[in-house]
């Protein structure tokens, strides 16, 4: 009976030693002492959480997170289990993400979905040049997905470049005619570019599905501006005050497109209400 009183504290003592092994590097050590500790008493999530731990240093991202829902499991009141989990979520879910989709790649070369989903997962993580190659996968995988033209155009837009981005819009709205979002974004390129009259007719067509949308009312206002057509500006600017007066007149307050309206009558009157 003492020897099983003294197993927590026999836990506790390999647990500390992984952790001294851990911070010197010596990781292959430190996982045995780990495991040392949960066999003496698997009720703690202590050495659960630090095994996980162990294991996201290494990149074993399977590992780890079967090791933090194991340390809420045996310990579900515990805080720091649920913190320490959220935490790996938080830092590492994309990372993870990435080996799972890339290891379905390698089981299915051709698995449209997950060059999209990776593609996704890696613009997120800051690496827009690799994102665009596994989008651009995607849709020579699957011509025919709105989807990921759209996700592909949008992470072209990030980059700057427009004129790639509205080949794959136009596709994409034939593809899927009554989307509000692709007629915005094409409407977005298209002014980028200069092509006024094509934009005006984006957002025109994204008005007809979403009338009362702030957004695209104010783009259209934009436009307008942009244009010098500056009396067309005041009716969409109109419709987005009233949509939501608060947020236009956030925008409004930093944008230069307006400058050449500042100062009249009827646009300092639209703004102030």
């Amino acid at each position: 009976m003492a020897q099983d009183r003294d197993r927590p504290t026999q836990a506790d003592q390999h647990n500390e030693r992984g952790i001294e092994l851990a911070d010197r590097g010596w990781l292959d050590e430190a996982e045995k002492e780990f495991h040392k500790a949960i066999a003496l008493d698997p009720a703690s999530a202590h050495p659960h959480e630090n095994l996980a731990m162990l294991h996201a240093r290494r990149k074993r991202w399977r590992e780890a997170l079967l090791a933090h829902l194991k340390a809420v499991e045996v310990e579900p009141e515990s805080p720091g289990a649920r913190f320490t989990l959220a935490s790996f979520l938080a830092t590492h879910g994309l990372e993870m993400a990435e080996t799972e989709y890339r290891e379905a790649i390698a089981a299915d070369p051709e698995h449209a979905d997950a060059h999209l989903e990776l593609g996704l997962a890696l613009a997120d993580m800051g690496r827009a040049e690799e994102g665009l190659s596994e989008l651009a996968v995607a849709v020579r995988l699957a011509p025919e997905d709105s989807m990921a033209r759209h996700e592909l155009a949008s992470l072209l837009m990030d980059e700057g470049d427009y004129r790639t981005a509205i080949g794959h819009l136009r596709e994409a709205a034939r593809l899927e005619p009554e989307s509000f979002e692709i007629h915005l974004d094409l409407g977005l390129c298209y002014a980028q570019k200069g092509f006024y009259a094509e934009a005006e007719r984006a957002y025109e067509k994204a008005r007809t599905l979403k009338p009362d949308d702030a957004v695209v009312n104010y783009d259209l206002a934009s436009l307008y501006a942009q244009w010098g057509r500056s009396a067309d500006a005041l009716a969409p600017l109109r419709k987005a005050l009233e949509a939501d007066g608060e947020k236009v007149r956030g925008w409004l307050s930093s944008d230069p497109v307006f400058d050449p309206l500042r100062g009249g009558d009827a646009f300092d009157q639209l703004v102030a209400g």
